[in-house]
């Protein structure tokens, strides 16, 4: 990784680098991920490297990625080099209708309880992980605004939401003059593109810089997996075979669209002498809108594998491969917004002759969102 390759977050001012250090995998309670001492080699050696943002969050194997960064970020004495985020949403006491949710009573508790695991009276970024479909953006909006002006957090995002929620907290913080939205975490990869849709060009047009987790998808990209050995289900150990059943689906990933994928990302791989990771990442990391990869390595030689991914350029007839194997057919009402349709508006007319730099950020790859090649 390039010390000195770093992004501002949307529209921000934030500095994080390109590639963050995701922490789900610090602790073993789910029975997978580090323990202490493989967590802070790959903490240090992440730090080493030059990175600077910290993913975690509140319920991370139950509170012990939490505990561990601030204990690590105290010990290498990094606080004020290092953006932590961290998240809220989840609910850590069964029964208890208020002890998880986005509301402000739990939002605030939860922030409470971040703050004494990290060992700090401020986080950097504060996320809501996920839409609960019943609070309000106009108060998560007012909350999070008020955790800001008391000094707690410093910059605001929101992570798994519909578009429509984003765009419409975004616009109440515009229009009452609260802190704005600065990022968007979502799942994105070669196996999962649905993004494309409607957030790149949400981020892209309303300043929330994306933040992307799982670009990997979950192990499956890894290498792990590979088709030239026979690689299948059962065919490599993690987060996938311990999941397996699951209805989770950011772990459903074994299936007929996904196996083609990688065996094309381990055909693009070998002809560039790079590990199927590396382009996986590469490929994710330089698409439009996207503000920084979270990687999730539990051992250090991963870590130092992924590190590696921003080296390289991948050639535009390699990423038309990448791109054409994992495009997602066009779902309505997107199909009314390929060139066809379009013609039908403009009369035949050719609209968009703007110099290069002013494309419209809705334009993925010169095709509007959510609309392949096909």
């Amino acid at each position: 990784m390039n010390s000195k390759a770093y992004f501002t977050l949307g529209g921000s001012g934030l500095r994080v680098s390109r590639l963050a250090l995701g922490t789900m995998t610090f602790g073993t309670e789910w029975g997978w991920g580090s323990d202490e001492s493989g967590a802070r080699q790959i903490f240090d050696r992440y730090i080493e490297a030059g990175g600077n943002f910290l993913d975690t969050a509140d319920l991370y194997t139950n509170g012990t990625s939490e505990r561990w960064i601030g204990k690590f970020v105290a010990e290498s004495k990094t606080r004020d080099r290092v953006v932590i985020a961290t998240k809220f949403t989840f609910n850590a006491d069964p029964g208890n209708p208020n002890g998880g949710g986005n509301h402000r009573k739990h939002m605030i508790a939860a922030l409470e309880g971040s703050l004494r695991r990290l060992g700090t009276d401020y986080v950097d970024l504060y996320l809501m992980h996920s839409w609960d479909r019943f609070t309000p953006a106009e108060e998560v909006m007012r909350t999070l605004d008020d955790l800001v002006r008391a000094g707690k957090v410093r910059y605001l995002g929101l992570s798994d939401v519909p578009a429509w929620y984003a765009s419409r907290a975004q616009t109440l913080a515009e229009l009452r003059g609260y802190e704005r939205i600065a990022a968007l975490q979502l799942e994105y990869s070669l196996v999962e593109r649905n993004i494309e849709d409607e957030f790149v060009s949400l981020g892209i047009a309303h300043g929330m810089g994306i933040m992307v987790w799982s670009p990997l998808g979950s192990g499956l990209l890894s290498g792990k997996y590979k088709p030239s050995r026979g690689g299948a289900e059962g065919s490599g150990a993690g987060r996938l075979e311990a999941l397996k059943g699951t209805t989770n689906p950011g772990f459903m990933k074994f299936n007929e669209r996904n196996w083609k994928i990688v065996a094309e990302l381990e055909r693009v791989a070998n002809e560039l002498g790079r590990s199927m990771a590396q382009v996986a990442i590469n490929w994710t990391a330089n698409r439009p809108g996207i503000g920084s990869v979270i990687l999730g390595a539990t051992k250090l030689a991963q870590l130092d594998d992924n590190l590696g991914a921003l080296e390289f350029e991948i050639p535009a007839e390699l990423r038309r491969r990448l791109y054409e194997v994992s495009a997602l057919p066009a779902r309505f009402p997107y199909t009314f917004f390929t060139p066809g349709i379009q013609a039908m508006i403009t009369g035949g007319a050719i609209v968009g002759d703007k110099p290069p730099g002013y494309a419209p950020p809705q334009l993925i790859d010169g095709q509007p969102a959510g609309v392949s090649k096909e």
